[in-house]
C-alpha cells in the first residue's frame, strides 16, 4: 500500500500526460477565439440573429405589391339544355386562368412601424450575441486561471513532499545512529503519506480545470492541450484607486446588455404605434384580368343550322376581363380588439422600461460586487504574503530544532502544514484579485489579456 501511495502521483501524471497534447500550447486569445467560432449558445444566438434579419427583410418586403396567378382545367360531363331547346348529353372541357394584384397604399403607418421594429429587434439581438460572446470569454477567462491556480497548488505539494522526503531521509540516518527514536521516522513518513494523497488531490483539481474548460471551448478531452504559462501582472493596489461608480458610468455607455434593453423599449414603443395605427382606415389598390376558354362554346350558321366551335384565340379575345380599383376599409367597432390592443401595448412598454432598469442594476450590482472582491482579494494578499514569509522562517526554526532534536516531529509537521495553508492562501488571494480586476477592466471596455 505505501509503495503504491508513493508512485501514484506520478501514474496520474504519466495518465494525464497521455491525454493531453504536450506538443500544443493554447493561450487565453487562442481559447477565445475558439470558443466564439465553436460554442454551442453563440451558434445558437447567432441563429437567432439571423432569424431576426429575415424579419426585417419581411416587413420590407410588405410594402411590395402582391401578384398570384391561378389557372383551372374542369371538365364537365352530364345533360345540358341546348339552343334547340333540348337536352342532349354534353361533355365538355373548360380552362380559365385569373391574374390578381394588390399593394396597401396606406394602413396608419403601420407597415413604417413594423419596419421600425423589426429593425430594433435586430439590433437588439446583435447585442444579445454580443452579451453572449462576453459571457464566455469571462467564463474562459475564469477557467484559464482556475488551471493556472492548481497547477501552482500542484507545485506547492509537489515542493513539501521534496522537503519531507529530504527529512525522511535526514531522519532515517539519525535513527539509525541511535540519536532519534523509531517514532519520529514513522511520524514524518505518515505527514509523507498525507502529503502524497494532497498531491494526487491537487492534480485532481488540475484535470477537472482542463475539463471545464474543454467544456466551454466544446472540444473532445481527446483533442486536448496544456495552456500557456503567461507573466501574470504585478499584484498592485491600482483597484485601491478605482471608483466602482466611475466604472459603472463608463460601462452604461458600451456593455451589450444595457443596449439590447434600451431598444427592446423603442422596440414597444413602435409596438405601440402599431397599435395605435389599427385606430385608421385601411387604403389599398388591387388590379386583376380573368379568361376562359370552353370547348362546347359553338356559333351557329342561321342559313345552314350548322354548329362549329369558337377557335381558342377568338374565345379569348371575347371573354377577357379585367379591371381595378381602391379599397377603403374603415374599421367601425370590432368588439374593443383596438382598444385592448393598445392598452396591451402601453403594458408591454411599461415591463421593458422595467426590465431595462433591472439590466442596469444588476450591472452596477456586478462591477460593485467585482469591485468589492478585488479589494478583499489583495487585503488577503497583502496579509498572506506576511504570513507566508513570517511561517518560512519560522518552519526554517523549527525545521533547526528539529534537525538537533530540540523539538518533536509533531511540532515540525503542525510548522510544515501552518507554511502550507498560508501558501495556498496566499495563491488564492493572488488569482481571486487578477481575475477580479480583469472583470473591473472588461467593464471598463479594456480587452482581457493576460
Amino acid at each position: 500500500m505505501k509503495l503504491f501511495t508513493k508512485f501514484l502521483p506520478g501514474l496520474f501524471l504519466l495518465i494525464f500526460a497521455l491525454n493531453s497534447n504536450a506538443q500544443e500550447t493554447w493561450s487565453l486569445q487562442k481559447c477565445i477565439d475558439y470558443a466564439l467560432e465553436n460554442n454551442i449558445q453563440i451558434k445558437q444566438q447567432k441563429l437567432n440573429t439571423d432569424y431576426q434579419g429575415n424579419l426585417v427583410g419581411q416587413a420590407k418586403s410588405d410594402r411590395l405589391p402582391n401578384l398570384n396567378a391561378q389557372i383551372g382545367n374542369d371538365f364537365s360531363f352530364g345533360r345540358s339544355l341546348t339552343y334547340e331547346n333540348t337536352y342532349e348529353n354534353v361533355n365538355s372541357t373548360s380552362i380559365s386562368g385569373y391574374l390578381g394584384t394588390n399593394i396597401t397604399l396606406w394602413n396608419g403607418f403601420t407597415l413604417k412601424n413594423t419596419i421600425k421594429q423589426r429593425e430594433l429587434d435586430l439590433q437588439a439581438s446583435i447585442q444579445d450575441l454580443q452579451k453572449a460572446k462576453d459571457d464566455i470569454m469571462l467564463s474562459i477567462a475564469a477557467s484559464y486561471l482556475e488551471i493556472l491556480f492548481a497547477e501552482e497548488l500542484q507545485l506547492v505539494s509537489e515542493a513539501q513532499i521534496e522537503v519531507t522526503q529530504q527529512q525522511i531521509n535526514r531522519t532515517q540516518k539519525l535513527v539509525d545512529a541511535g540519536s532519534l527514536a523509531k517514532g519520529a521516522l514513522l511520524e514524518i513518513e505518515a505527514q509523507l503519506a498525507q502529503e502524497e494523497l494532497q498531491l494526487v488531490n491537487d492534480q485532481n483539481r488540475v484535470q477537472l480545470a482542463y475539463l471545464n474548460l474543454f467544456q466551454f471551448l466544446e472540444l473532445p478531452v481527446s483533442e486536448s492541450f496544456v495552456v500557456e504559462k503567461p507573466e501574470l501582472p504585478e499584484i498592485g493596489a491600482a483597484v485601491a484607486t478605482m471608483n466602482s461608480m466611475d466604472v459603472f458610468k463608463n460601462a452604461m455607455n458600451f456593455r451589450p446588455e444595457i443596449k439590447a434593453a434600451i431598444l427592446r423599449v423603442e422596440s414597444m414603443k413602435a409596438q405601440l404605434e402599431i397599435a395605435k395605427g389599427s385606430q385608421y382606415p385601411n387604403l389599398s389598390f388591387g388590379a386583376n384580368y380573368y379568361n376562359n376558354y370552353n370547348d362546347n362554346y359553338q356559333t351557329y350558321n342561321q342559313v345552314t343550322g350548322e354548329a362549329t366551335v369558337i377557335p381558342f384565340i377568338d374565345q379569348l379575345k371575347n371573354n377577357e376581363r379585367y379591371g381595378f380599383g381602391f379599397t377603403l376599409s374603415v374599421p367601425i367597432f370590432n368588439r374593443f380588439q383596438v382598444k385592448n390592443g393598445i392598452s396591451n401595448s402601453r403594458l408591454q412598454l411599461m415591463d421593458y422600461e422595467y426590465r431595462l432598469q433591472t439590466s442596469k442594476n444588476v450591472l452596477r450590482k456586478d462591477i460593485e460586487q467585482a469591485y468589492t472582491n478585488a479589494l478583499a482579494a489583495l487585503n488577503r494578499y497583502i496579509s498572506s504574503e506576511k504570513a507566508v514569509t513570517s511561517m518560512q522562517e519560522a518552519f526554517r526554526y523549527v525545521e533547526e530544532k528539529f534537525n538537533v532534536g530540540m523539538v518533536n516531529s509533531v511540532e515540525y509537521n503542525q510548522s510544515k502544514n501552518n507554511l502550507t495553508v498560508a501558501q495556498s492562501n496566499l495563491l488564492q488571494a493572488k488569482y481571486e484579485y487578477i481575475f477580479r480586476t480583469k472583470i473591473l477592466d472588461f467593464y471598463n471596455g479594456i480587452k482581457i489579456e493576460l
